[in-house]
C-alpha cells in the first residue's frame, strides 16, 4: 500500500472516531436540557467560526465560484436534509432500523459512483462494502420494526448522505479541506439558525452542557470533517464511506466506557466484521489511474450510534 493511501486510511479512521464520539457528547448536552436543533445550530456555528478564524490567520483562500456554491449546498441542503430526514424517521421507526438504513450509504456511494461517475467497481471493493454493512447491522442490532414512512425517510437520509459524499469527491480535489469544511459548516449553521429562530428550542442550561456542545463542535465536527475531507481526497468517496462504518464500533465502545452501557455479543462480532472489512480495504491496492478522480475528493448523524446521532 502506498504512503498516500495509508495516510488516507488513518485520516478516515480519525474522522470515524471523532464522529463516533459525538453521540456520547450529545447525550450529555441533551441531559443538560438542550434540544437537538439548538445543538446542531451551535455545533455548526462554533465549528464554522473556529475554521473561519483559522482561515484568516493562515490566509487560506476561500472557495469561489461554482465550488463555493456546491460546498454551500453540501452544508445547507444535503447535510440539513439528511439530518431532518433521519430525525423525522426516528418518530416512525425503531432507532436501530433507522440507523441501519443510514449505513446503507457506503453501498450506495459505491454503486452510484460506478453508475453515474464511472468509478471503477471491483469484486474486492464490493465484498468489503457488503462485509461492512453486515458488521454495521450486527453492531447496531436492536428492534428493527418501522412504519413505511419511517423506512422511506431512513432510506432518503442514506441517499442524501451518499450524494453528499459523491458531490464532495468532485470538489475536494480542487479545494483545501479546511476551507471546504468551513463553508459546509457555516452554510449548515445559517439554515439551522433559521430553524431555531422559527421554532423555539432550548439551549444548554449549565456550563457542562456548553462544554459538551463545545466538544461536539471541535472534536466531532472540526476534527471529524476536516480529516474526512482529507481522507476522501486520498481514497475516493467509496472507500472513505466504507471505512467510515467504524463509527458505530467507536460509539458502542465509548458508551460502554463512559455511559456504562453493556457490550453485547452481537456488537463485538459486528465490530470484528467491520474491522475485517477495514483491513481488507487497507491492504487493497490503490485504484488505477482510470479511477484517479475518485481518489480526489462528505457527512453526518448521527443516530442512536454514530454520525446520525448528532444530527
Amino acid at each position: 500500500m502506498n504512503r498516500d493511501r495509508l495516510v488516507g486510511v488513518l485520516l478516515v479512521a480519525l474522522s470515524a472516531t471523532a464522529f463516533g464520539a459525538m453521540a456520547i457528547f450529545a447525550r450529555y448536552a441533551y441531559a443538560d436540557g438542550a434540544g437537538p436543533v439548538a445543538v446542531l445550530f451551535l455545533r455548526f456555528l462554533l465549528a464554522g467560526t473556529v475554521l473561519a478564524v483559522s482561515m484568516l490567520i493562515t490566509r487560506r483562500r476561500w472557495p469561489r465560484g461554482r465550488n463555493l456554491l456546491v460546498l454551500g449546498a453540501m452544508g445547507g441542503l444535503f447535510y440539513v436534509g439528511q439530518s431532518l430526514s433521519f430525525f423525522t424517521a426516528l418518530n416512525h421507526a425503531a432507532a436501530g432500523l433507522v440507523a441501519l438504513l443510514l449505513y446503507l450509504y457506503p453501498f450506495l456511494v459505491t454503486v452510484l459512483g460506478a453508475l453515474l461517475l464511472r468509478r471503477r467497481l471491483t469484486v474486492a471493493r464490493m465484498c468489503a462494502v457488503l462485509l461492512a454493512l453486515v458488521g454495521a447491522a450486527l453492531t447496531l442490532g436492536g428492534h428493527l420494526s418501522g412504519e413505511p414512512l419511517g423506512i422511506a425517510l431512513g432510506l432518503l437520509a442514506a441517499l442524501i448522505y451518499s450524494v453528499y459524499f459523491l458531490v464532495g469527491s468532485l470538489v475536494l480535489d480542487r479545494e483545501d479541506p479546511i476551507a471546504s469544511a468551513a463553508v459546509v459548516m457555516l452554510a449548515a449553521a445559517i439554515v439551522f439558525g433559521g430553524i431555531a429562530l422559527s421554532f423555539p428550542t432550548p439551549f444548554p442550561a449549565t456550563l457542562s452542557g456548553w462544554l459538551a456542545v463545545g466538544a461536539i463542535a471541535v472534536v466531532s465536527t472540526v476534527v471529524a470533517m476536516v480529516s474526512l475531507f482529507a481522507g476522501i481526497r486520498r481514497l475516493g468517496a467509496a472507500d472513505a464511506a466504507t471505512l467510515s462504518t467504524l463509527e458505530p464500533v467507536v460509539t458502542v465502545l465509548l458508551a460502554a466506557v463512559f455511559l456504562a452501557e453493556p457490550l453485547q455479543a452481537n456488537q463485538l462480532l459486528g465490530g470484528a466484521v467491520i474491522l475485517s472489512a477495514v483491513i481488507w480495504l487497507t491492504r487493497a491496492e490503490a485504484p488505477p489511474a482510470a479511477d484517479a478522480t475518485a481518489q480526489a475528493p462528505q457527512p453526518a448523524a448521527e443516530g442512536s450510534t454514530g454520525r446520525s446521532s448528532a444530527l
